[in-house]
């Protein structure tokens, strides 16, 4: 009864399947000692996380002096800004599985290296095919980083502070890209941008050896196994895991939400700096800055979802009031309804009001995950959807706009929110589940 009123579901134990000896790492508590040392932690983690956000956008506002001196096409370039979101659209369940196998701690700082070598790669890339790879490189060190810091939060932080620090932790994208949108002009070179975020990173990679505590260790085997039972092991474990999760409702009702949020933001801001400048008339030089602007609102929204879930506002509520505020301004900016500043500002509005939902979504993780040791899975999954809609998105909003014209990326954006609305009807968390059960 006392995880049901404080909104929380309590953790089911599995029943019916052979148990695999593994490390708990995500399943034992190493908070810092003290206030201010979580705090820290949190902020390293975050600092992380806008770290990685870089890298995908750093692709985006380099564009043009990679056409210049690598003579990409846009295609190219934008299979360059798209691989990061591929690997998570492929990978996300398979990387939480790591993080159960191998700590979370482990895995980021595995993803840190991932993102110095591959920026390190691909600021010495000769060719674009070179260059292409070190983004392969850079995106799974992306994927390990998001899947990580969460594990991360929910370890190190106590339950009554986790819906504050995982709106923190939402904010690492749009910080990031806003980041890149803002720092990229002031480089030189696009080599010069790959340094500068490899250097980033290397600083990330040390204040999270520093300052994030390892999870405590369980008490040595008295009998060693071999090494091939070891990686057996493990392999059956992962699996396990996995499908435990995708046994789950909750969870992939959770994904396919954050999916389509995915799609609707991506569908939008993937066409921003278009759509500033034929439907506006923006200036090229001032498209950037209104973009990141735009992009930096969604924190807003991510950081307000804290404040309100704290207080007891319902998840579902959130997560539905939200897809129908888009919904209706993704009318007024793609439908030629309002004039130049009303249509930006409604921009401005979709973004920050849109920035509840990541946050809502990642904060609920723990109370759907089938078992506390399956969280990092559980996060991989929405990690997997939230990168599907950023692939499906602009795709599917740069063919009906092609086909019919802006009034077609609205009518997606709409059917999308209205999608997202209905499966928010569905979400059952804690003090919800306790009641309908």
């Amino acid at each position: 009864m006392t995880d049901c009123a404080n909104g929380r579901r309590g953790w089911s134990a599995r029943r019916g399947q052979a148990v695999v000896p593994r490390t708990p790492t995500t399943l034992t508590t190493s908070a810092p000692s003290g206030n201010a040392a979580m705090w820290l932690t949190v902020a390293v983690v975050v600092g992380a996380g806008v770290v990685a956000a870089l890298q995908v956008g750093k692709a985006a506002i380099a564009t043009p002096m990679l056409r210049a001196d690598l003579g990409a096409s846009l295609a190219q370039a934008g299979w360059l800004m798209a691989i990061v979101a591929v690997l998570g659209s492929l990978g996300g369940i398979p990387a939480g599985a790591l993080v159960t196998a191998f700590g979370d701690r482990r895995v980021l700082l595995g993803g840190l290296l991932a993102v110095v070598a591959g920026a390190g790669a691909g600021a010495l890339a000769p060719t674009l095919p070179a260059l292409m790879a070190s983004r392969f490189v850079e995106g799974l060190g992306f994927l390990l980083i998001a899947v990580a810091g969460p594990a991360v939060l929910q370890r190190v932080v106590p339950p009554q502070r986790r819906d504050i620090a995982f709106a923190l932790w939402s904010c690492f994208m749009p910080a990031g890209m806003a980041l890149a949108m803002v720092a990229g002009p002031l480089f030189g070179t696009w080599r010069g941008l790959w340094w500068g975020s490899a250097a980033l990173a290397v600083v990330a990679t040390v204040a999270t050896r520093l300052a994030i505590p390892a999870a405590a260790q369980p008490p040595a085997s008295p009998q060693p196994s071999s090494r091939a039972h070891g990686v057996a092991g493990a392999a059956a474990t992962m699996r396990a895991d996995i499908v435990s999760v995708l046994r789950a409702s909750q969870p992939l009702r959770l994904a396919a939400c954050f999916a389509l949020y995915s799609l609707m933001f991506f569908a939008l801001f993937s066409f921003l700096p278009v759509l500033l400048i034929e439907r506006i008339g923006v200036s090229h030089r001032m498209v950037g800055l209104l973009t990141a602007l735009a992009i930096a609102a969604n924190m807003i929204g991510n950081l307000a979802a804290g404040y309100l879930l704290a207080r007891g506002v319902s998840r579902s509520l959130v997560v539905g009031a939200t897809c129908l505020t888009m919904g209706l301004a993704a009318l007024g900016i793609f439908l030629p309804l309002f004039g130049d500043v009303p249509t930006f500002l409604l921009c401005l509005l979709f973004s920050a009001v849109g920035g509840l939902i990541p946050a809502t979504l990642l904060s609920s993780a723990s109370i759907v995950a089938p078992t506390a040791g399956l969280l990092p899975v559980v996060i991989g999954l929405l990690m997997q959807g939230s990168n599907l809609g950023q692939v499906v998105g602009p795709v599917t909003v740069g063919a009906a706009i092609e086909a019919w014209g802006w009034h077609a990326a609205a009518a997606v954006v709409a059917l999308s929110a209205l999608a997202a609305m209905l499966l928010a009807r569905g979400m059952r968390f804690g003090a919800e589940q306790c009641e309908s059960a």
